[in-house]
């Protein structure tokens, strides 16, 4: 399935921060540097990927803590289609919490993620406003406010890098927050109906995905122009609907 993590290679690049053990495959290089191959120059491609592993790594780390806050272990795994915190079982010992976490603790585990996002995006606005850059708000496809930074002096390069460091972790962290399958949203969207349904809330939660996924893939295809947004949306309203049909109407 998409967003699972890969098996292991002798490539990948380990190391751990916080103590949180952190993998990353050689297929998120690659798909990073795929990605931005339309940035322009070595440099500019450069500064893309740069921007994409710090940004997925932050909010990988915000799931991690978040897990950490809970009494539960996790690691980071970042591959091709972006990154996974995974838990470890509960009942390891060690001092940590012996049961998973419930359903409001997990809603909040899956917002750190984009909130971790969103705190970053917010620094950098903070740093631009302390350097006496611009930072301005205008309207994203015409619909969704987004804010502009800019340092006067501070060349190409560095707006570049305050650009793409605005749109990875404000736009990215908006459509993770859609209510679909396996995104942040789609985990709150699980475990908010479960609350309401311990019974029919996972199927409920299916439904909603499929319903949100073909709805935002029209939209990305019709109104937005974006064929890639059609393709992943679509794909994920398909891929909800097939664990629809494989599944019996229970809760977990």
């Amino acid at each position: 399935m998409l967003f699972a993590s890969p098996t292991p290679t002798r490539y990948d690049l380990r190391f751990s921060l916080a103590g949180i053990p952190i993998r990353v495959h050689p297929l998120f290089w690659l798909i990073a540097l795929l990605f931005g191959a339309s940035a322009g120059g070595v440099v500019q491609v450069l500064i893309w990927v740069a921007v994409v592993f710090v940004s997925i790594l932050v909010h990988e780390l915000g799931h991690a803590f978040a897990m950490r806050f809970y009494g539960q272990r996790s690691y980071i795994v970042l591959h091709g289609a972006g990154g996974l915190t995974v838990p470890e079982p509960a009942g390891l010992g060690g001092g940590w919490a012996d049961v998973a976490p419930g359903p409001t603790q997990q809603i909040l585990i899956s917002l750190a993620g984009p909130g971790a996002g969103f705190l970053l995006a917010g620094l950098v606005l903070a740093a631009v406003a302390v350097a006496g850059g611009s930072v301005q708000l205008k309207s994203l496809f015409g619909v969704i406010p987004f804010p502009v930074a800019s340092l006067p002096n501070g060349g190409i390069l560095v707006n570049l890098l305050i650009l793409t460091m605005l749109w990875v972790n404000i736009f990215w962290g908006l459509i993770n927050l859609m209510p679909v399958y396996p995104l942040d949203g789609g985990n709150v969207a699980r475990f908010a109906l479960l609350k309401v349904d311990p019974w029919d809330g996972v199927r409920k939660s299916l439904w909603v995905s499929v319903i949100t996924g073909v709805l935002l893939a029209i939209a990305g295809l019709t109104l937005l122009g974006s064929l890639y947004m059609a393709l992943l949306f679509g794909f994920l309203a398909f891929q909800s609907f097939q664990l629809l049909q494989g599944r019996p109407g229970r809760g977990y």
